[in-house]
């Protein structure tokens, strides 16, 4: 059962569901991070982020909704067709564990499987204060592509094949 916090001039902003996670909670977490990530808007992903948010990117660091926004508009500029799959992995109290896997095109025509898992840690608002991603890259063809967008509603839980 999720839980609500009232809005008040010290928490602005509520993203239920809320710590502590049941694991109903923290798989809604993990669909409804995969959905903003499908829609490729910086601006919109970035609102489930605190002010303050830190992260870790493969080899880059990123602090504060603003960077986030930037880091995000630049990413999707690059990786062209982004499409995304996230797979609940483990969760805590104010903490979730996800393995994810999406594709992209780069410029050039050529196609990538991006592996990885992401740590994240949660306020009492629901809102991403810390999130650590690493990620692999695999070249992949153009017909190997088995992501092509948005997770359709009866698909959502499956799990991610491991290659």
């Amino acid at each position: 059962m999720s839980r609500a916090l009232p809005t008040t001039p010290l928490a602005p902003q509520v993203r239920p569901p809320v710590p502590p996670f049941s694991e109903a909670d923290a798989l809604a977490k993990t669909q409804a991070a995969e959905d903003a990530w499908n829609t490729r808007d910086p601006e919109r992903v970035a609102l489930a982020y605190t002010e303050d948010s830190v992260w870790r990117n493969r080899d880059t660091f990123v602090t504060g909704r603003d960077e986030i926004r930037r880091f995000l508009a630049d990413k999707w500029r690059r990786e062209l067709d982004y499409a995304l799959r996230k797979e609940l992995w483990s969760y805590g109290d104010d903490r979730i564990a996800v393995r994810f896997q999406y594709e992209w095109r780069d410029r050039h025509g050529g196609h990538w499987r991006s592996y990885g898992n992401e740590l994240w840690e949660f306020d009492a608002a629901g809102l991403m204060r810390r999130r650590e991603a690493s990620i692999n890259d695999v070249r992949i063809g153009a017909a190997e592509r088995r992501i092509l967008g948005p997770r359709p509603p009866g698909e959502r839980g499956a799990a991610l094949p491991l290659e």
